[in-house]
C-alpha cells in the first residue's frame, strides 16, 4: 500500500511540476500573441522577444527556464523586451504566425525572432551558437539580448 500511495504522489507532484513547466501554449494564436506584444512593445518602448518552439523540444524548455531563473539574463529581458513564446507543433503550427515572422523554423528550435517596437523584424537568432554543453551559455545570451535593445540600435544609429 505504502508504494501505491508513495506512487500515486510522485506521479502527482510529476504532472503539477510539468504543467508549470509548459511555456508555450498550443491553444494561442501566434499572430494575435505577435500583434498583443507589439502593441505593449510600443507602449513600453521595447522590443519584443519570440521564441518560437514547444514543449516538445527540450532546448526549448531549457532557455525558457533559464530566462526565469538567471538573474542577469532577466533582467535583461524584463527591462529591454516584451518576451512571449509562440508554439510550433504537429498540434498547431501558427502558419500565420510564422508567415509573419518570417519562417524561422529554417534555423531550428528554439529560434528567436526581435522585432522592434513597430513590429518589424530586426534579427532571427538560431539557438545553437548561444549553446554550450547541454545547456545556454549565460555571457553569450546576454550578449545576444543586450545587442538587440531599443537602446543599442539607437546608440550605433547615431
Amino acid at each position: 500500500m505504502k508504494k501505491i500511495l508513495s506512487f500515486a504522489i510522485s506521479a502527482v507532484l510529476f504532472f503539477t511540476l510539468s504543467a508549470q513547466n509548459k511555456p508555450y501554449d498550443e491553444s494561442l494564436d501566434g499572430l494575435k500573441q505577435i500583434e498583443q506584444a507589439v502593441n505593449t512593445a510600443k507602449q513600453q518602448n521595447k522590443h519584443v522577444l519570440v521564441q518560437v518552439g514547444g514543449n516538445w523540444c527540450p532546448w526549448c524548455l531549457k532557455f525558457s527556464e533559464l530566462a526565469h531563473q538567471n538573474t542577469a539574463i532577466k533582467n535583461i529581458i524584463d527591462s529591454n523586451y516584451v518576451y512571449i513564446h509562440v508554439n510550433y507543433s504537429k498540434a498547431n503550427k501558427n502558419t500565420a504566425a510564422m508567415q509573419r515572422l518570417e519562417n524561422p523554423a529554417r534555423f531550428g528550435f528554439p529560434v528567436f525572432v526581435i522585432l522592434d517596437k513597430d513590429g518589424k523584424r530586426i534579427h532571427t537568432q538560431n539557438s545553437s551558437y548561444l549553446e554550450e554543453g547541454k545547456g545556454y551559455n549565460e555571457k553569450l545570451v546576454c550578449d545576444f539580448l543586450r545587442i538587440w535593445t531599443a537602446d543599442a540600435i539607437k546608440t550605433y544609429n547615431r
